[in-house]
């Protein structure tokens, strides 16, 4: 499970113009019967089966498919039938229903943001939108979350509003405003989680090689002695680190925390809601203590389990991570 990066675009409506389509070899709206999505899936070979599915690289698809110029496969495919993928890729299908109707509801208001007819395709099938792997992940509990909350979306003042969303969030959500910088969101302010200690990432450690971290930041710390430590340098409202001092002698290099987490390794540090860094007994490394998985930003998933297996529904999840935020309908 990832995350989404925030958007900050206004959704589009996605049921696409002929116009628009006028190069695609099939027209969607010919195809679906509700909204019509492009993912770009890339290169390979894609051939039909006849029956509205097609097959990718040996991968069954629902919808059908369109090449661009350069001979990438663009698939074609309804909305909902999108999300039956998706649902049970971003959040295992063994999980309570409300906690994947609220994926639900967060996916497609996501799909609704990101859509753009001006554009050769609407998404891609990674964790850079989400993630879609066709009709191979489909599952029964998914598909009834995504029945159960058909056309359900996230509104703000009468707009989509901007989806993200984290595997887990350590105990409080980001703000979008301090992860990302920008306006502040009303409902992307952060909010205290109380519901996702069940995950196996609510607390972590990682340890790091001093040398390791000087080769990562080699440019900045060209000339520098070696790294003695490293130190947590201010944090936000939500208590993620919001710089990072790298320690060589009497100097320090000061790095933004995004930075040095990119740099370390996603997978190393695992989020920026650092508690506390130390050094080990040899000096030669550090050992991080951190909490959550992700950016943090909006929903926090092991969190929606939490409250879905307290008893609390699709609506009152989504109003606890986006507080402010309405469901509607998404017209068809």
């Amino acid at each position: 499970m990832r995350r989404t990066a925030f958007l900050a675009l206004a959704g589009a409506p996605l049921l696409l113009s002929r116009r628009a389509l006028a190069q695609s070899d099939v027209d969607p709206a010919t195809t679906s019967s509700g909204q019509a999505l492009r993912v770009l899936l890339g290169d390979g070979d894609a051939v039909a089966t006849g029956d509205g599915t097609f097959t990718y690289n040996g991968r069954a698809f629902r919808g059908s498919f369109s090449r661009t110029a350069d001979g990438q496969i663009v698939n074609l495919v309804d909305v909902e039938q999108y999300l039956a993928a998706v649902v049970p890729a971003e959040m295992p299908p063994s999980w309570p229903l409300a906690a994947l109707q609220v994926q639900a509801i967060c996916a497609r208001t996501y799909v609704l943001q990101k859509s753009n007819p001006l554009r050769g395709y609407d998404l891609v099938p990674s964790e850079l939108d989400q993630v879609y792997r066709g009709m191979e992940g489909e599952a029964p509990a998914s598909n009834a979350a995504v029945a159960a909350t058909a056309g359900r979306v996230l509104l703000f003042g009468g707009r989509y509003a901007h989806l993200a969303y984290s595997s887990c969030c350590g105990g409080h959500t980001e703000s979008s405003a301090d992860l990302w910088g920008g306006p502040e969101v009303p409902y992307l302010g952060g909010v205290v989680c109380e519901w996702c200690t069940s995950s196996p990432y609510f607390r972590w450690t990682a340890d790091l090689l001093l040398s390791d971290v000087q080769n990562a930041f080699a440019s900045e710390l060209s000339g520098a002695q070696p790294l003695t430590g490293i130190r947590i340098d201010g944090r936000d409202a939500s208590g993620r680190a919001r710089a990072v001092a790298l320690l060589s002698g009497d100097a320090s290099v000061l790095v933004p925390a995004g930075v040095f987490r990119t740099r370390v390794g996603n997978r190393v540090v695992r989020s920026l809601l650092l508690h506390d860094i130390t050094p080990t007994p040899d000096a030669g490394s550090v050992t991080i203590d951190g909490g959550g998985l992700g950016h943090g930003v909006g929903l926090c998933q092991w969190g929606a389990r939490g409250l879905a297996m307290q008893g609390r529904d699709a609506t009152a999840i989504v109003g606890t991570y986006f507080p402010g935020t309405d469901l509607g309908n998404l017209e068809r």
